[in-house]
């Protein structure tokens, strides 16, 4: 199974509500986000692609292969996944944010597992009632459907998920696993917790 999913972290962002800055580069307990995410994610898919639209060779020195967007202007998570897509060649994708560090050690197996019991073209984690849209599996087919959606102008997650037919997973009980950082003050919270969950 592993062999047939390529993983991709998404680190293409602006960073706006950090000021800006590369938040897959910023460090938690000595270590920049990216790598913990690359470390959670590595073990479960067969190789992992870095989605980054600057600070490209410090990305490069993480091992993986780097795609900046097909698209200009800090186009969104789609843009991200689509470059993946384009470059993939994989049946299947899995996409994490490189500001959640803590993303489950099964999150792909039982993606996998929805997506195939349910014949879905996506898999995507919820818990409780939000669903976590940056934490989706996806078949590489539908990089046709995902072109024709950004060439319309269109870059809502949700929007175009609700084209799919889904499958969404509920990680109830590991709601802190997709905890986000989206500020200095969430990455500081989450330095002081001291541990590794």
């Amino acid at each position: 199974m592993r062999e047939q999913i390529t993983g991709v972290i998404l680190a293409g962002g602006q960073g706006r509500r950090m000021g800006g800055i590369d938040k897959g580069l910023q460090e938690l307990q000595g270590r920049p986000m990216t790598q913990w995410v690359l470390e959670r994610l590595a073990p479960q898919v067969g190789s992992v692609l870095i989605n980054a639209n600057r600070n490209l060779e410090r990305y490069a020195e993480f091992g993986c292969e780097v795609l900046p967007d097909r698209i200009a202007g800090f186009a969104g998570p789609l843009a991200g996944l689509q470059a993946a897509l384009a470059h993939a060649t994989t049946p299947l994708l899995v996409t994490a944010p490189c500001d959640s560090p803590l993303l489950p050690a099964d999150l792909v197996a039982r993606l996998h597992a929805a997506l195939t019991a349910g014949n879905a073209q996506l898999a995507v984690a919820r818990t409780g009632e939000r669903v976590h849209r940056a934490f989706c599996l996806v078949r590489r087919e539908l990089l046709p459907q995902l072109d024709a959606f950004l060439a319309a102008g269109e870059r809502k997650v949700g929007l175009w998920h609700a084209s799919l037919k889904v499958a969404e997973v509920a990680f109830d009980h590991e709601a802190d696993a997709f905890s986000n950082v989206n500020s200095a003050e969430e990455l500081l919270a989450l330095q002081n917790k001291g541990r590794r969950q």
